[in-house]
């Protein structure tokens, strides 16, 4: 696995590399060398010990002489269209990338790809949705699916077996937001609707009612807080305060989970975003999927993919400043933010 972030840009001359309807690609893999579009650093956010790095092998690389676009140019923000002259390669004037093959056991995202989007009838493709979908904004009630983005979504369920939500919101105000008929929801990370986390109702309200919060309280369909603080002027002080909270929540037998500029309390039950991806893919003609997200609740959601027993779980991170480390390590690919998220839907 390495992290890649352009990889969509070239699909189509993958193709005509690897046959999609062959098995798994044993002894290969792909790797693009390039990195996230420089941003500012967060000062929230710390840097990932050298460990948690993705590793390369030791072996020569071989260019393949595959093209993509340059990330200094705005093509992110232009939509990849392997037919627009500006995207291809140095014919055309656009800088040349090139694809790193390594000896190894995995297959990483370009093959994942056109593996997934091969035999669609029988693949998921499953998101997050804040963060992910939709850009982050300083008020959740105030988060938009971009039209563009929902135009791709809904094409997606008349051609993919299954399309669905995984979201800390409840599925109501989860497809409200989304606005598209013919995606199936989970909500509050799964927990929503489970009879055993629903028995810890009164505890998280008695929790509620003795924390001074000063700022947005969400109460989630009875199982689990969302204390905000995107909104606090002072976010070393907000991060302190949420400290103190998750600290409460685990003396009070409750589990606190740490998010973008959240604290969510639930109850300590093994029901996450993890449980959810396989509930939904359960019982259905499902042999590979793809979920993509952009928190640390979504870490979850992968190993759910890692444990479902499928011929191709492609693990996509939606990057940000705010971004936990292990979803760059974790992550067959990762892309920049919710605008090269819609990039990629529209090569699937």
């Amino acid at each position: 696995m390495h992290l890649m972030n352009d990889s969509i840009a070239m699909l189509g001359d993958l193709e005509q590399l690897l046959d999609p309807v062959l098995g798994p690609f044993d002894g290969l893999e792909v790797v693009l060398d390039e990195q996230l579009t420089e941003q500012e650093p967060d000062p929230d956010v710390g840097e990932g010990s050298e460990s948690e790095q993705p590793a390369r092998c030791g072996h020569e690389p071989i260019e393949l002489g595959v093209f993509g676009l340059d990330l200094g140019d705005d093509a992110a923000d232009r939509l990849v269209d392997e037919r627009d002259p500006e995207l291809l390669g140095p014919r055309h004037g656009a800088k040349s990338k090139f694809l790193r093959s390594y000896s190894s056991r995995v297959v990483s995202a370009p093959v994942l790809l056109v593996r997934l989007r091969s035999e669609p009838e029988q693949a998921a493709v499953l998101f997050d949705i804040d963060g992910t979908l939709a850009p982050i904004v300083r008020r959740p009630e105030d988060a938009a699916v971009p039209d563009e983005t929902r135009a791709e979504l809904g094409r997606l369920t008349g051609r993919y077996g299954l399309v669905a939500c995984v979201s800390g919101r409840t599925s109501a105000d989860a497809r409200a937001l989304v606005g598209v008929d013919g995606i199936e929801y989970s909500g509050v990370h799964g927990l929503e609707g489970n009879p055993e986390a629903e028995r810890f109702a009164p505890q998280l309200e008695a929790f509620a009612e003795r924390i001074a919060w000063p700022w947005k309280l969400e109460r989630k369909a009875d199982v689990t807080l969302a204390f905000h603080y995107r909104e606090a002027e002072d976010q070393q002080e907000a991060e302190r305060l949420a400290g103190e909270v998750a600290r409460a929540a685990e003396d009070a037998g409750l589990r606190p989970q740490q998010g973008r500029r959240i604290i969510e309390v639930g109850p300590p039950v093994d029901v996450d975003k993890g449980t959810a991806v396989r509930r939904l893919l359960a019982d259905r003609p499902i042999t590979r999927a793809l979920f993509a997200g952009d928190d640390t609740t979504d870490l979850d959601a992968f190993r759910g993919l890692d444990e479902a027993g499928l011929d191709v779980a492609l693990k996509v991170s939606v990057g940000s400043p705010e971004m936990n480390p292990a979803l760059l390590t974790r992550a067959d690919l990762v892309v920049d933010g919710p605008g090269e998220l819609l990039a990629l839907l529209k090569t699937l």
